[in-house]
């Protein structure tokens, strides 16, 4: 599993593999939630200041979220309180993958429906330099006939997505490039089960089902503690600056060895108009 600081940046090269957990449950049978596909790997900004007379404070209130990304991000939590009342899903923990995920949508580029403006791909997970896993939607999802790539701000894998993809935003359609679909699937994957999120042992189990990797739920573990401790909710498409939500090329942690190909637009992408666009949260 290659781990890369960001997992849609054109020109993406493979950074060193990450350990599995020592001592931890093993995630569920079967390929991840994203493929094992690369990663943003960088960690929330400290939050510190200078007070009068010396020592720390913080600096700021929180992670900037991009509005609709936001919205997604708390229906998907309200429907799994009905929906899974004992998981005790927080919204912060869809945040949090978000982030390591997508950058929030690369900075919340999304339509007035959530959907992204421009396709979020993963590299081709054909074996070379990450998992190997063969074509399994006919290119519908991530317009790639030969191996499966992960698709959309919660990087779902096509086979995932044929098993776990939602109806967020209430238009009819499940389309791993909508931030409401893809941020309510991502929600029951993390519940499945009857899990209880609220314990840390289940937390990381299922954390780790998205991506088998200790260093991918250090990582997803310290935005979830950055969230949980405040968040600014910003324009879409404004949140570029925040650290991680650019779409940069990523530095890679070890010599650079031949950059793969730029992600192909997908063959097919759903034309139905939403019947509602999301709600501006309080």
């Amino acid at each position: 599993m290659a781990v890369l600081t960001a997992s849609q940046a054109p020109g993406a090269v493979p950074a060193r593999a990450a350990a599995p957990v020592r001592g931890q449950a093993p995630a569920e049978d079967g390929p991840s939630v994203s493929g094992d596909a690369p990663y943003r790997t960088e960690l929330p900004p400290l939050r510190t200041g200078k007070r009068a007379g010396g020592g720390a404070v913080p600096e700021e209130v929180g992670g900037a979220l991009p509005v609709s990304v936001f919205a997604a991000y708390r229906r998907a939590e309200d429907r799994l309180a009905d929906e899974a009342p004992g998981c005790r899903l927080r919204w912060q923990l869809l945040a949090a993958i978000g982030q390591v995920e997508s950058g929030q949508a690369r900075g919340g580029r999304v339509a007035s429906d959530g959907t992204t403006v421009a396709p979020i791909l993963g590299p081709r997970l054909d074996g070379v330099a990450f998992a190997l896993i063969r074509d399994t939607d006919g290119g519908a999802h991530d317009g790639d006939t030969a191996y499966d790539r992960a698709v959309g701000p919660m990087q779902f894998i096509p086979s995932t997505w044929a098993r776990w993809g939602a109806d967020g935003n209430g238009d009819g359609r499940t389309d791993p490039n909508n931030v409401f679909d893809a941020a309510l699937a991502a929600g029951r994957y993390l519940c499945a089960g009857g899990r209880d999120l609220s314990v840390p042992a289940q937390l990381d189990r299922a954390i780790l089902g998205y991506n088998h990797s200790a260093a991918y739920l250090r990582t997803v573990r310290a935005w979830y503690a950055y969230f949980m401790e405040g968040h600014r909710v910003v324009p879409d498409g404004s949140a570029g600056s925040f650290a991680g939500a650019s779409s940069a090329r990523p530095e890679p942690s070890r010599s650079p060895a031949k950059p793969k190909e730029a992600s192909p637009a997908p063959s097919a992408r759903p034309s139905a108009s939403p019947s509602r666009t999301p709600s501006t949260p309080a």
